[in-house]
């Protein structure tokens, strides 16, 4: 075997499994394509680039992402450690200043003594040499079909991105600020009141203005239910977006003493405060669309697109039937796969992928003993998503605390039967007290010199 590590994508699974393994003492060669060539949602050369949301969801442990963020910290995560650096204003979100961030990331990649980056494109997966295969749900046709000619079957499904808006162009006479609940600082969202005629008006617009057409190479995909477009939730019913992105509770209008039917919020884009993002506006509207119906929104008249919304089609594998309990490829001990070509949806557990993967090779390549994260953990809840062999139709998930293994019943006597937030906190202690110990057990082996 090899005594170097491959990693191929410089995204947030690529850079984090190429930061463990080299934090593990192994030399990791990792190679990112661009800026050479592009990917068709990238705009940007960095690495650990964010092509869609800037957030990276719920910071409180009672949130399994959050508590999935606090593992990775713990195992001192390249992307935690950089998002906490770039964080911008969000409530109870963690959420980035997406360049501050890839230039946090970019940095300490570079300067890593054991990591060698390649700024060029690999067409096929190699398999002479330990290999982590975190190419995002993206990659090219050259690279798709040595994917194919591995893997057998592979899946499809749609993502989209929100719409950017200059925060200059906007009128905030119209619009108030204030997080959900007073999370946060209170007031690090602006939010767009709309009564009963205007939510009425966006949802006719959402369901009768022009949507983008898939070409044909786009076609055969199912969307992400984490992550629909806004007219897919209009055409659902009525009251699906009220109950979901455009949920007023908790927003009470400060002005008015009075909560809103429905409520827009944007959220920072960058540190400086001059962009700002549509909260769940995710779309396949055609550009001219999306200018005529959020362009109706109270405030948003002569908004300055900074991005407009864009959907693509994002390709990953039948985890559960190729994959180990690893993420190793069954039938290649040294080939292993992270992020989201994996199923693992979002970017903290494309990072999670990263992680476990980067810890996993670089321990093969040591000849150190394997070791399992442990199963009541964030990182074995994504694990367990991933080897989910009940479900007939796999499909692309976040993490979520169904995957989490119950409390002993004598742990949660003390709590009520509706106690939802006491149990979550009871797991996420139980989970961090395993990780320390987990990392301990990392630490018996320390990385070579």
């Amino acid at each position: 075997m090899s005594d170097r590590l491959t990693v191929i994508g410089g995204g947030l699974a690529g850079c984090e499994a190429a930061w463990q393994a080299a934090n593990a003492g192994v030399d990791v060669d990792l190679y990112e394509m661009r800026p050479q060539r592009s990917g068709p949602a990238h705009t940007t050369g960095r690495l650990a680039e964010l092509v869609c949301s800037n957030s990276l969801r719920g910071a409180a442990l009672e949130n399994a992402v959050g508590l999935l963020k606090e593992e990775l910290a713990r195992l001192d995560s390249i992307v935690i450690t950089s998002a906490r650096e770039a964080a911008v204003p969000a409530g109870g979100a963690l959420a980035v200043d997406r360049a501050l961030f890839a230039d946090a990331v970019e940095r300490r990649i570079e300067a890593h003594p054991r990591i060698t980056l390649h700024r060029e494109e690999l067409t096929s997966i190699p398999l002479d040499r330990p290999t982590i295969v975190a190419c995002g749900p993206l990659p090219n046709e050259e690279f798709l079909a040595s994917l194919d000619a591995l893997v057998g079957k592979r899946l499809a499904y749609f993502d989209a991105a929100s719409p950017i808006v200059a925060a200059d162009s906007i009128d905030e006479s119209f619009m108030y600020r204030k997080s959900r609940y007073e999370k946060g600082d209170g007031d690090d969202y602006i939010n767009i009141p709309l009564d009963r005629e205007q939510y009425a008006q966006l949802l006719h617009d959402l369901r009768t203005l022009e949507r983008h057409q898939p070409k044909d190479f786009e076609s055969g995909g199912k969307y992400f239910e984490g992550c629909l477009p806004i007219e897919e939730m209009a055409d659902r019913g009525d009251d699906t977006l009220r109950f979901g992105p455009l949920k007023p509770v908790g927003l009470r209008d400060p002005r008015t003493g009075t909560t809103p039917h429905a409520v827009v919020q944007l959220r920072k884009e960058n540190a400086q405060g001059t962009a700002f993002n549509l909260v769940g506006f995710q779309t396949r509207l055609s550009w001219p669309a999306q200018k005529e119906a959020f362009g109706k929104l109270p405030g948003m008249a002569n908004a300055e697109w900074l991005r407009l919304g864009v959907m693509h089609r994002n390709a990953f594998i039948d985890s559960p039937s190729v994959l180990d309990a690893q993420l190793r490829l069954r039938g290649h001990d040294t080939l292993y796969f992270a992020g989201q070509i994996t199923g693992a949806e979002g970017y903290v557990e494309a990072a999670a992928c990263g992680a476990m993967t980067g810890i996993h090779a670089s321990r093969a390549i040591l000849g150190l003993e394997p070791v399992t994260f442990p199963r009541e953990s964030a990182f074995g809840a994504v694990v367990a998503h991933l080897q989910n062999t009940e479900t007939h139709d796999f499909q692309p998930a976040n993490v979520t605390w169904s995957y989490f293994p119950a409390l002993d019943p004598s742990v949660t006597l003390s709590l009520s039967k509706g106690d939802k937030k006491g149990r979550r906190r009871l797991m996420a202690q139980r989970a961090l007290e395993l990780i320390e110990a987990f990392k301990r057990e990392l630490e018996l082996h320390p990385a070579a010199t």
